[in-house]
């Protein structure tokens, strides 16, 4: 297997032809004499059924995901250039029922701070002769010292009953992500609606219907781990998100909406949709799915973790949190002694040594849910705060620690990207106007939702006073007619990092690329 050369320059940035001039240069696969003479021939050749994806990427490593339509071995060739007339060549598993044909390589010893292109072939795994076309992908590693970055975020997608219309043009926001280059996306949660029947039609107050794709997954909710894999392939159907997958690295978190809403461990469903009522049961399956249809690069002994932290050089360092895996029951928060919160223990303090050890200049917390934003379930609360206008209860006790601790060890340059709420929106901390004045002040940035419902302005969710916060943007839609993707009230936040000056500016844009709002923060 040939390394890559270290002498090769890097070629202009996002260049890839895909499916170009590139597709010219053939995937070369090993004889199959390499592998000894195959045991059948099949009739046909495998294929890839839902594109490439790419994600968890670093400095050295990136994680590279396929699925086919049978029992196949995946390939990936690695180049510095789109003509791929310098190669590595990696041999990934063989895709089979067990994980649904899904499978992930793992490319490592690569160059920093490169723009890499790749293509994924899936072959037959008794006859290497027999393999797919190609696809191809692009990525760009992290650099070592300080480069310029910029990364989206956003969350929620196919919600509410708002799925694909291709009469429409689909998950066109996608393509206006794509369009702006990043470096990666940040996915905050529910990425699925997997507790989110879709309807064949949806009536608009304009006299026309949205028409979604409709498949026996996306018919009921999800409860079988068939169901739950459903899902992620129900939105992989659209071709605005498979060219972005392709092209744009990912960073997954999840909420609530891969398994069922509003859940929590230990929960016991109350709803008649449903045969298995166990949470538990139904988030291990999903989980199961999470892993397998994204590129996540969680190991065999991390038992599917969901939190880690993803390093960009100098200037930053990107916190992946989970907010629901160890999430306490939904009470009315009024707890004046912390019982588990949003974190739970062990991710709490692995969340304070790893902010404490970073010496990147920003901090960037991928949270699915708001800090202030009060978000009910019934009587009770979903998210962490409860509209008390108090010092901290509940699961704020666990926000105003690891605040504290961040003030005492002088952790600087902590930025809060979150989704869950369906709309966009900027939010100032400052202990000067807040009940609990033990911290620095810092800023949470909302947005989402991606193909969803919209809350409905001036400000669709309450806001708890008890650590300060100020709303100095909020956009969502000017009423419930018009509160979905077919009105254009859709949202994505991006992050940009100049690497000379340091400071890092967020542009909060709709569904079409433009900007609504943008806050620069210098460095600390």
């Amino acid at each position: 297997m040939s390394e890559p050369s270290q002498s090769l320059h890097r070629p202009g940035r996002r260049t890839l032809l895909l499916g170009g001039a590139a597709a010219g240069a053939s995937l070369l696969l090993p004889s199959s004499s390499a592998f000894g003479a195959p045991a059948f021939v099949r009739s046909g050749r495998p294929a890839i059924t839902h594109g490439i994806q790419s994600g968890d990427v670093s400095a050295s490593r990136a994680v590279v995901w396929a699925r086919a339509d049978r029992p196949a071995r995946m390939w990936v060739e690695v180049s510095p250039t789109e003509t791929f007339r310098q190669v590595r060549r990696l041999s990934g598993p063989i895709l089979d029922s067990n994980s649904d044909f899904t499978g992930k390589t793992i490319l490592r010893g690569l160059p920093a701070g490169e723009d890499l292109f790749y293509r994924v072939v899936v072959a037959d795994p008794d006859d290497d002769r027999r393999s797919s076309a190609p696809e191809y992908g692009r990525l760009r590693t992290a650099p070592r010292g300080a480069a310029d970055i910029r990364f989206l975020w956003s969350a929620d997608l196919a919600g509410q009953g708002w799925g694909i219309d291709p009469a429409r043009g689909g998950y066109w926001i996608f393509e206006a992500m794509r369009r702006l280059e990043p470096d990666f996306f940040i996915c905050s949660g529910d990425l699925i609606y997997a507790d989110g029947v879709l309807p064949a039609e949806k009536p608009l107050p304009d006299g026309t219907v949205w028409r979604n794709i409709v498949t026996p997954e996306k018919s009921k909710v999800a409860e079988t781990l068939a169901e739950y894999r459903g899902n992620y392939r129900y939105n992989l159907l659209d071709e605005n998100l498979r060219r972005f997958n392709a092209e744009v690295p990912q960073i997954n978190s999840w909420d609530d909406h891969e398994v069922t809403n509003n859940w929590y461990p230990g929960e016991i469903l109350d709803d008649s949709r449903y045969t298995e009522k166990r949470v538990d049961v139904l988030a291990a399956r999903a989980r199961r799915a999470f892993h397998e249809y994204l590129p996540t690069s969680t190991r065999t002994d991390d038992e599917g973790r969901v939190y880690r932290v993803n390093r960009y050089g100098d200037l930053l360092d990107v916190f992946v949190i989970d907010m629901r895996s160890y999430k306490d029951a939904n009470t009315t928060g009024l707890e004046t002694a912390g019982d588990g919160g949003v974190f739970g223990r062990r991710q709490l303090d692995w969340l304070k040594r790893e902010l404490k050890a970073s010496r990147a200049t920003w901090k960037v917390l991928a949270a699915d849910l708001p800090i202030s934003l009060v978000v009910p379930d019934g009587a009770a609360i979903e998210a962490i705060a409860q509209g008390d206008p108090g010092a901290p209860l509940g699961r704020e006790l666990e926000i105003a620690e690891l605040l504290s601790y961040a003030k005492r060890n002088d952790i600087t340059g902590m930025v809060w990207v979150t989704g869950d709420v369906h709309y966009t929106a900027a939010h100032h901390y400052d202990p000067s106007r807040a009940k609990f004045t033990d911290f620095t002040p810092f800023w949470e940035f909302v947005s989402g939702p991606l193909n969803a419902a919209v809350g409905v302005e001036p400000r669709p969710n309450p806001v708890d006073p008890t650590f300060g916060p100020q709303v100095v943007f909020a956009k969502g839609a000017p009423s419930a007619d018009v509160g979905n993707p077919a009105y254009g009230y859709q949202y994505f936040g991006e992050v940009t990092i100049n690497a000379t000056t340091r400071a890092l500016t967020v542009n909060l844009r709709d569904q079409s690329g433009t900007t609504l709002h943008t806050t620069t923060l210098p460095p600390t």
